[in-house]
């Protein structure tokens, strides 16, 4: 059976790949005592259901987790069972970000700071991470790209080395995506916001989009962003990455950066075969 071990830092995206994996077809469990994987394992293995393979969380929040996990692999890895453990980690300043905005309790806070927390959880868990099948930095990753990832993984897809790219629009008005790898600020076109006729509209207009785009600072921008981003996208996938975020703003992100999104989806989608575009502020108002 399948026996997948998810692991690692607090905020790194484990309920998030816990979740797709569930959908997937696993059976996960969050949280088991190291001392009953074995016979969890068995249990399952023995019960005949049509389930993928068992995927097993286990973290810092199982003080006892560290007094016995490398024994409780080697018996599940030594009944015959193929056993992979997951790392999920990013970097510090994430960790913190995610925790300031979500305001939980670090489960290593020993009445300490978020960030000397996130120190006294990396050092014990350095061991595991140690003996990781794979380590998986999220700090880049928003929700829906972690789990397309992790699918990727498990389905054995992620060998192929494809560059999954996301063309976003944005308003500035709401701040600029987190997990952006480029960011193109396009406030300098032509602002359909004040043409009343296409205020009420959105780029995804044929009226906006036309106002937007057939002008010749439009065609000027076009034609120095596209042979950068041709020259950009094989740099990066060349340099191992498997997601890139290329947002695109203006004031609002309802008129402008989603016309030019659109284009520029349109035009990497001639190139690349895994290029998504979505609107992210579109609905939130003029």
């Amino acid at each position: 059976m399948r026996i997948i071990i998810i692991t690692g830092m607090s905020g790194s995206g484990k309920s998030t790949a816990v979740r797709a994996l569930e959908d997937e077809g696993f059976y996960c469990i969050d949280n088991l005592p190291v001392r009953l994987f074995k016979r969890f394992v068995d249990l399952i293995d023995k019960s005949g259901e049509p389930f993928k393979g068992i995927v097993l969380v286990a973290d810092i929040r199982g003080r006892e987790f560290f007094k016995g996990y490398e024994s409780a692999f080697s018996k599940v890895a030594a009944a015959g069972h193929s056993l992979e453990i997951l790392f999920f980690d990013a970097q510090d300043d994430i960790l913190v970000r995610r925790y300031s905005e979500t305001r939980r309790r670090h489960p290593a806070d020993e009445h300490c700071s978020v960030g000397e927390a996130i120190r006294i959880e990396r050092k014990r868990l350095s061991g595991l991470r140690g003996m990781a099948t794979r380590v998986i930095d999220t700090s880049e990753f928003n929700v829906h790209q972690l789990k397309e990832f992790i699918l990727r993984i498990i389905r054995g897809e992620d060998q192929d080395n494809t560059l999954v790219v996301e063309v976003q629009s944005f308003g500035f008005r709401y701040g600029v995506p987190l997990e952006s790898s480029i960011v193109m600020d396009v406030r300098f076109l032509p602002n359909p916001f004040f043409v009343p006729e296409l205020k009420a509209r959105s780029g995804l207009d044929d009226s906006v989009r036309d106002y937007v785009l057939d002008n010749t600072v439009t065609a000027a921008f076009f034609d120095y962003f596209f042979p950068l981003l041709d020259m950009l996208l094989p740099a990066h996938r060349q340099e191992g990455k498997a997601y890139l975020t290329i947002s695109i703003g203006c004031t609002g992100g309802r008129h402008r950066s989603v016309a030019v999104a659109e284009a520029t989806g349109m035009h990497l989608q001639e190139l690349w075969p895994a290029v998504r575009i979505t609107h992210r502020d579109i609905e939130k108002g003029n």
